[in-house]
């Protein structure tokens, strides 16, 4: 097994998974012992002084905390903000099928900011076109807020092949996965 690209699942302290870390983030989180060892690879890197094995799966000892403040705008956080649902359809979609949509068009003034920005998926979007939704014949779900506090989006990304090690861990959550896809 090469290490080189070798990535480590990390778990909340109520197993839940959490992020993917390179191997090198892993041991440090284990030495540091901000996480528990559950399962390791059959690989080890070495110093002078000591021979660490390759962590595959990890459990934070702390609590990870879900939301965020001080909101910044960004797409994930509107997509979020809106539970990744058509705020025209009320359709939930993957995050691929999203954009977000100016409620006041840009080329008629409207701002690019929490207040003139909905998600939407790309046949409403296209539908509404550069009109307000009232000209469109369309109705917004809620009306945009800047939020207060949003869950923690974790960039949380399965490699190619899943590690035999995680699989355990991963076993409701991929579960739940292909039943939604």
């Amino acid at each position: 097994m090469t290490i080189m690209n070798t990535n480590c699942l990390v778990l909340t302290p109520w197993m839940q998974p959490h992020q993917s870390v390179s191997w090198q983030e892993a041991v440090t989180l284990a030495f540091l012992d901000k996480a528990e060892v559950l399962e390791e690879y059959d690989a080890s890197v070495s110093s002078p002084s000591m021979t660490v094995q390759i962590p595959a799966v990890l459990r934070l000892k702390k609590h990870v905390s879900r939301t965020k403040k001080d909101i910044k705008f960004s797409r994930i956080n509107v997509y979020q903000r809106d539970d990744f649902r058509c705020q025209f359809c009320g359709e939930k979609k993957p995050q691929r099928a999203l954009t977000y949509d100016h409620v006041v068009p840009f080329s008629r003034g409207g701002k690019t900011e929490w207040t003139n920005i909905v998600t939407a998926c790309g046949p409403c979007n296209r539908r509404k076109g550069n009109r307000t939704p009232d000209e469109a014949g369309m109705h917004l779900m809620k009306r945009p807020v800047k939020p207060k506090v949003l869950p923690l989006v974790t960039a949380f990304v399965l490699p190619k092949t899943i590690p035999p090690q995680w699989l355990p861990y991963l076993a409701p959550a991929s579960s739940a996965a292909s039943a939604s896809a």
